[in-house]
This record gives C-alpha cells, structure tokens and sequence, in this order.
C-alpha cells in the first residue's frame, strides 16, 4: 500500500488527536478492553467512545450520508494503527460499526440504512452477534434457530451462545431459519432484532478468565419487525458469510499493533528474568516476530485486493489465532514457574495470564481453525468437498 504525503499529514493529525484526548477523565483507560476485558470500565469506554464519535473519528470509511467520511482505505489503515500504538482502550462499538454497518451498507435497504447507520456511527445504539448455537459452532449451517411470520413480524425461537456483549446490546443481528424444512445453508435470514424486549433471556458465562462477556441468548417468541431482514428471506447465508469476511478485515492492522506491543513487552519480560539467555526461548521469539511481520503482509495484501476470496479471509484468520494462541503458550514458557501464580486471592491474573487463558479461544471463536483449512482446501487449493451432516 503506497502512502501519499496527504497520507502522512492525516497519520499525524490523528497522532495529535489522541494525545491531546486521552487526557483527563480518560487518561486512565488507556490499555483497558478487548478479547477477555471487556469487563474492565465498560461506561467510561462507552463515554470515550462517544467523544471519538461526536469528533468524527468513527465509522471512518462509510460514505458521508450515513455518518461516516469517506476515508481511504490508507486512511483506515492509518487509523486503526494510530488508534492501537497510542493505546487507547477497546471500543465498546466494534460489533455496529466493523460488522454490522458495512453489512447493511452493502446488502440493506435505503430505510435500513438510515434508520440503523447514523445510530451506529454515534455510538448511541450497541449490537451483538446472533451465530452460534449449542449444536452449530463452527459448522454454523446447521443452526435449528426459527423464526416464522406472524402478520408483520417475525417470531424467533432458539438459543445463541458465545454472544459476545450480548448483556449490554441495544440490538443483535442474528442468523434464523425461516423456511420450515431447509437443510444447511439454504432457508436462512440475517434478521435485525431489538434485546430489550420480552421474550429474551441472557445468561452470562464464565471464562477461564474469570470474567463473563459471553452469553448465552434464549430466543422464546422474541418478535421483530417484518422489514427488518437485510437482504431477502431466505439468503442470509450469503449476507453471514460477508459479515464474516468484514470482520477479519481493515481493523486486524489495528489488532496487530497491539500483538506488537504485546510481543514487545515479552521481550523485555524475557530480558528482566534472564529467559532470554535460554537458546530455544530466544528462537521462539525471533519466530513469533517473524510471524507478526508476515501476518501483516498477509493482510495488506488481501485488502489491496478489489475482490478477496473467501479463502483468503480464512488464511488471514487462521495465521493471527494460531499466533496469538502461540504468544500465550510462549508467554507461559518465559515467565516460568512464576507463571502459575495467581495474583492474589481468589483468582486475580496478571496479563500474561489473561492473554494465555483467553487465547485459547481464539483458535475457535470467528470460525475454528478446523474450519478455516477446510475453506482453504476446498475454495484455493480445489481439493474434495468435505462430508458434512
């Protein structure tokens, strides 16, 4: 990607922003969220998150009618980067503004669009993610979540799971069945639905890491309006599978700046204890640098692409989980036997504990490793179809 010097001027633009707004009440949230964090000051994050909006440093790249401001792809690309180096605290908007925006900005209607987008780019509505169920984790298809037609509504019932921030959305875009008798792909809708509201039931659950930002969802008659489906009836299967190309796209540069960081400060834990002096450890953190600088390759060159296949979202996938997965195992190895004490009582974790305990998930959660080599065998390297039930 070929930066221009406007490019340059709107890198140091955003440098300054930052450093001039996290100051003050926000000056304490600098490294708070993220995977396995969430937990930590949600309404302070939320309260930050707004200020970005109402100084028109969210929804960067969605046309300006909806909120957004038409930024580059480069100009993107430069924020997020910014955003992760100045260690600004995770967005509490990520599931609106990364997934379901450019969602409907490319498959919803001209009422969609604006009753969702600017709500959305103001950070004043919060979503979350409605895939998953006990019996269809990775293989999504075989999801059992209904929803029927009742005069203008549609009627839900099912269960989600691993619904991320699901206790504190205003809305959740949710796969369903809506064609009694469909298999697999086939008789699904990507259905916009309203949390507060009779009829649903949110259950957190427990990590590894103490916290709880997933839940399970219970769907009993949940109802939401007839014309709020994006794309037609019947074809959300398609609509899903570009949510999900979304998702592992311009803000993984930003999530990689803090894999940066996070690498950064192994080794100098490494350097402080002695580990480094280890051969093999020394090895395995050039390798993890290595791994980092060809992550970003890897991404830069899918989104310089016009048309990415699917297969190539799965690469990008499968590289950063495994990476983070193997930081967290690495990160055990160096601190040593000190590694396995917790803070203090009952559970208190320090952050290398957190990243190894919650990286675990990451190999899973957005599609399992599993699942993305069987895209990347099928889609690129043209190999058999697997069986699937």
């Amino acid at each position: 990607m070929q930066l221009t010097d406007q490019d340059d001027d709107f890198r140091q633009r955003v440098r300054r922003w930052l450093e001039q707004n996290l100051t003050g009440e926000f000056a304490d949230l600098r490294g708070l969220g993220g995977p396995g964090r969430e937990h930590e000051h949600f309404e302070q994050r939320l309260a930050w998150n707004r200020h970005l909006a109402a100084s028109g440093w969210t929804c960067l790249g969605w046309p300006a009618q909806y909120g957004g401001h038409d930024a580059t792809l480069a100009q993107q690309v430069i924020f997020h980067e910014e955003y992760a180096r100045s260690d600004a605290p995770a967005r509490v908007g990520h599931m609106g503004e990364e997934l379901l925006g450019p969602t409907v900005l490319a498959f919803g209607t001209a009422e969609q669009k604006q009753r969702f987008l600017p709500p959305i780019a103001a950070v004043s509505e919060l979503w979350c993610q409605g895939y998953s169920e006990p019996g269809a984790g990775s293989d999504l298809a075989s999801l059992t979540t209904s929803a029927r037609l009742d005069g203008g509504e549609w009627v839900i019932t099912g269960q989600k799971v691993w619904t991320s921030l699901a206790q504190v959305a205003d809305w959740c875009f949710l796969l369903a069945r809506t064609e009694a008798g469909s298999r697999r792909s086939t008789g699904l809708s990507y259905l916009l639905v309203p949390m507060k509201q009779p009829g649903i039931t949110v259950r957190p659950i427990r990590q590894l890491t103490g916290t709880s930002e997933f839940n399970e969802v219970f769907f009993d008659g949940a109802r939401t309006a007839r014309d709020l489906v994006v794309g037609a009836p019947g074809d959300g299967w398609r609509v899903a599978m570009a949510t999900l190309a979304i998702e592992r796209g311009i803000s993984t540069l930003g999530q990689q700046v803090g894999y940066q960081r996070e690498l950064d400060a192994l080794i100098d834990a490494a350097r402080h204890n002695g580990a480094v002096r280890d051969p093999l450890l020394r090895d395995k953190l050039a390798r993890a640098w290595i791994g980092l600088q060809v992550m970003r390759e890897q991404m830069l060159t899918m989104l310089d692409d016009d048309a990415p296949a699917a297969a190539d979202a799965s690469v990008v996938k499968l590289i950063w989980s495994r990476w983070h997965r193997d930081l967290g195992e690495l990160a055990m190895q160096v601190l040593g036997p000190a590694s396995m004490l917790a803070l203090g009582p009952p559970y208190d974790l320090d952050d290398w504990q957190r990243l190894f305990l919650f990286s675990r998930a990451d190999t899973i959660y957005g599609g399992s490793a599993e699942i993305q080599r069987g895209i990347i065998a099928e889609q690129a390297l043209g190999l058999p179809r697997q069986p699937r039930g």
